[in-house]
């Protein structure tokens, strides 16, 4: 991948910084409460072992981040950059979750306006596909996605062109 999809990005509520391998912990923290998977499709990643296989995938990608919370300082969840196409000049946001307390805040839509592009999101997951209506995302295509070192799952693809998003 590049290296411009790893960048500190802030705004007045959340700053995205590089993810890096001397954050696990603080981020299994953050992770391991089994509310924030229940609609994902890898309901078990609240557990260590599970949550070290995305977390492995998140540092291998080089375009991952923590989120945090500017009012406390506090790891609120990541999110991350993935895919790159250098033919399209395209690379999708996902990976992402939030923690309970920051759900229905304005947390995803901050952390995905700094990262804008395409984005895939499990088709069973109902509060992320509602979160990608809100955005005005529209849906591209449902196809399958196998996220690092897991098996394929039905997703939403969904795309904010950017003269949509301008508007």
């Amino acid at each position: 991948m590049p290296n411009f999809i790893q960048p500190t990005l802030s705004s007045e509520l959340i700053t995205l910084q590089p993810l890096s391998v001397i954050d696990f912990d603080a981020l299994y923290a953050v992770a391991s409460d089994e509310n924030i998977w229940k609609q994902h499709p890898n309901p078990n990643r609240y557990q260590r072992e599970v949550f070290q296989n995305y977390f492995d995938g998140a540092v291998e990608s080089k375009g991952a981040f923590l989120i945090i919370d500017n009012a406390t300082q506090q790891i609120a969840g990541s999110t991350r950059f993935y895919d790159y196409d250098a033919n399209t000049n395209s690379i999708f946001i996902g990976y992402t979750f939030i923690a309970c307390p920051y759900w229905g805040s304005q947390f995803n839509q901050s952390c995905k306006k700094m990262l804008l592009v395409y984005f895939h999101v499990g088709k069973s997951n109902f509060r992320s596909n509602k979160a990608m209506q809100k955005l005005g995302a529209t849906v591209n295509k449902t196809l399958e996605v196998a996220y690092h070192g897991e098996q394929e799952t039905v997703n939403v693809e969904y795309v904010i062109k950017k003269e949509d998003w301008v508007n």
